[in-house]
């Protein structure tokens, strides 16, 4: 079971894909966002999910404050999913009698939406699949820099078993922090 750990819909369970997706488990996101929060990263940040799956990690930031929120799935079944659950968060805002987030679902491939995309983008969450090559997880890290604000947080979950992400020259490694299988690569700007 997926559920929205904290914020204005804490505790709603969220829908997961029948297949295709491995949902970030509950307390890497509550690790995850521990460290957004501990750098007041989330509250106002316009937030973008690719490789979003159910959209927890996206709407987990806007339950806890973020002012908008792209989700990017290329799996059409997925994409309905993050639909399905971006209006239940939504709903969870107007019943707190909070004002909603943007919320927006794109089903589209995260390399077909950086392409015509426009930021600026404060904190991005990239959780691909396991057997995305890191050729393609480079493409994709070089397509989102001139997408980011100055000050932006990117969250890259991979398996432990894989080497870190090879980056860009515009990009930085801040942090590392492996929970279980899962590895959690924190990425800022290069200055």
């Amino acid at each position: 079971m997926t559920r929205i750990v904290s914020g204005f819909a804490g505790s709603l369970t969220l829908q997961v894909p029948k297949s295709g997706t491995r949902p970030t488990s509950d307390r890497v996101r509550e690790a995850i966002f521990s460290a957004l929060d501990a750098r007041d990263a989330v509250h106002g940040a316009r937030v973008l999910d690719l490789y979003a799956g159910s959209g927890a990690l996206g709407l987990e930031a806007a339950s806890r404050g973020a002012s908008s929120v792209v989700l990017v799935e290329k799996s059409p079944a997925a994409a309905q999913v993050c639909r399905r659950n971006a209006a239940a968060v939504t709903a969870a805002a107007r019943s707190a009698k909070v004002a909603p987030p943007a919320i927006e679902v794109r089903a589209t491939s995260a390399q077909s939406y950086l392409s015509g995309a426009a930021g600026p983008f404060d904190v991005v969450f990239l959780d691909p699949p396991y057997d995305v090559g890191d050729a393609e997880l480079l493409a994709v890290l070089t397509a989102l820099v001139p997408l980011l604000s100055d000050d932006a947080e990117v969250c890259v979950e991979r398996s432990t078993r894989t080497p870190a992400p090879t980056l860009p020259a515009s990009l930085a490694l801040a942090r590392h922090k492996p929970y279980g299988e899962t590895a959690i690569h924190w990425l800022t700007p290069a200055s």
